[in-house]
């Protein structure tokens, strides 16, 4: 990153932090969730070139958005693909035709350009109580500070070391403990030869264009559901991780931004990407850095990551998905510790909406599936009834002007 690029105000050791954050959110999507693509790719039937091509234009569209969105609020914007409509695809490939499914797309992406416009889904979260936010914050992510620990049982070793080497950096260089546990980690892989490096070859990814097919067929089966998993799946928790974290960027640029670039990038074979919720709790939050009008930079190298990783295709995604996955849910885990500690303490700092909270906090945590819809929703859903139930009214929308696009991120941390 060029100092043309940084304000003057941005100290060259002010980006250490956020860089770090941002690559441990893009190791963490790729060597997470991105299998999924790559499934759900085996069963349309893809072969490798049209694969690159998802994998370049998924990454690169991220990235670009990303970058922009987090440039322009000044805030750590992270953008990410749709996990849960990849899961989705995995499904309904089986039974649409590829070209259709590019018709889908750009149906979804269009109505989410549509949504973003017209300022509706921003009304939405404004009546969100904190309280509520933060209890679902903290059940989304509960799962990932458990298998954190939950790796001791399969890699005693490897969990072990980080888990350690976290607790101490933590007592001695608190602001290195995240770094510390990447680097040491990285290291101990490559001295155990659990990473093999020495067959990579940086092959360029070559986008190519699909003609779409429009269907009333796929626009039922795909872009229906597609649309709807991605708004309640990711849209709703990850405006919500901003919220926690004390940013107020308005939803409207972030969901006509995210669905513009969906839309350039759905003929290349692109499914859907959007604001990201888990990843993006590891750049919005004080491990990313203590002052949070620096944490955007974080925003900036998650971009400059995934960019990278479009123009090789997928040479380095295979690259992260070869980590282990003990290694890729510890460092999530332990990365998100201070936003799972905080947004628990927020949850129930409030006597008056403490058991609202709660249950929002067990209900997102217990993963509810119905209806072909995840545990966020659902969790949102009976936590606001619980809300509207236990102090007699339905929540009231927060002033307009606490969310306008490009407030300073200045709230609780």
């Amino acid at each position: 990153m060029s100092s043309v690029l940084l304000p003057s105000s941005v100290r060259w050791n002010d980006l250490a932090h956020p860089i770090v954050a941002g690559l441990i959110s893009v190791i963490v999507n790729y060597g997470g969730t991105f299998i999924l693509v790559f499934q759900a790719a085996k069963v349309a039937g893809l072969g490798p070139e049209l694969t690159a091509s998802w994998v370049w234009s998924i990454s690169i569209g991220v990235g670009v958005t990303g970058i922009i969105l987090s440039w322009t609020a000044r805030e750590p914007i992270i953008t990410a693909w749709s996990t849960p409509a990849a899961a989705f695809l995995v499904t309904a490939l089986a039974t649409t035709s590829y070209a259709e499914a590019v018709g889908a797309y750009l149906i979804s992406a269009a109505a989410f350009v549509v949504l973003g416009l017209s300022g509706w889904f921003e009304r939405v979260i404004r009546l969100i109580p904190s309280g509520v936010a933060a209890g679902l914050l903290a059940g989304i992510l509960l799962q990932f500070g458990i298998k954190a620990f939950g790796g001791m049982s399969v890699d005693p070793l490897l969990a072990g070391l980080l888990i350690v080497t976290y607790v101490v950096l933590k007592r001695l260089c608190p602001r290195y403990a995240v770094v510390g546990i990447l680097v040491l980690g990285l290291a101990f892989l490559l001295l155990q030869d659990r990473v093999d490096l020495s067959r990579l070859t940086l092959t360029l990814a070559a986008p190519i264009l699909t003609m779409p097919v429009f269907s009333l067929n796929a626009l039922l089966s795909v872009a229906l559901p597609l649309f709807l998993i991605t708004l309640t799946g990711q849209y709703m928790p990850g405006m919500l991780v901003l919220r926690n974290d004390g940013f107020r960027t308005s939803a409207n640029p972030i969901v006509t931004i995210t669905g513009l670039g969906s839309l350039l990038m759905a003929p290349f074979g692109s499914h859907a990407f959007n604001i990201a919720a888990i990843t993006a709790a590891i750049c919005t939050g004080r491990e990313a850095h203590e002052d949070p009008s620096r944490r955007w930079i974080a925003g900036i190298a998650a971009g400059v990551f995934y960019i990278l990783v479009g123009v090789f295709g997928v040479t380095l995604a295979a690259v992260f998905m070869a980590f282990p996955s003990t290694f890729i849910t510890t460092l999530a885990g332990l990365a998100l510790l201070g936003t799972i500690g905080g947004s628990l303490a927020s949850a129930l700092s409030e006597a008056r909406t403490r058991e609202a909270s709660l249950i929002t906090f067990l209900a997102a945590a217990a993963n509810i599936s119905l209806l072909g819809i995840g545990g966020a929703f659902w969790g949102l859903v009976i936590g606001l009834v619980a809300y509207a139930t236990l102090n007699g009214r339905l929540p009231q929308s927060a002033p307009k002007s606490a969310v306008a696009f490009g407030a300073s991120g200045t709230g609780p941390n």
